[in-house]
């Protein structure tokens, strides 16, 4: 087995488990809380204590994923839809994504980053 496929396996293996991991959780969150986690966020931000400065740099995080999501896909309709969706539930919608374009892509990172972008 190539460097590259054991990459492959590790990289799809990790996003998977993220996304369990994310998604059980985050329905244990809501089913204790309910869905107000814009609410629980923007609470952390206002508080100037570390747990707000690790929403804003995750929030963040998030804006960034899905203008790359929309960027690598031509900014089409299909591709903002997703963003939104995964700017909201992170992870658990960005995992699974990102295993699609390494089915896709055949395990080219590359190809996965820019699409069908030309380098250079």
């Amino acid at each position: 087995m190539n460097q590259n496929k054991n990459h492959w396996v590790f990289l799809a293996t990790l996003l998977a488990l993220q996304t369990i991991a994310v998604g059980i959780y985050t329905l244990l969150a809501a089913k204790n809380e309910g869905f107000i986690f814009v609410q629980v966020g923007i609470e952390n931000v206002k508080s100037l204590a570390w747990i707000g400065q690790f929403t804003l740099d995750f929030g963040c995080y998030l804006i960034l994923s899905a203008l790359w999501i929309v960027w690598r896909n031509h900014y089409k309709p299909s591709s903002i839809i997703i963003a939104i969706v995964a700017g909201i539930l992170g992870i658990v919608v960005f995992a699974p994504y990102l295993l699609y374009l390494l089915y896709r892509e055949r395990g080219d990172f590359i190809s996965v980053l820019i699409g069908d972008r030309k380098i250079g």
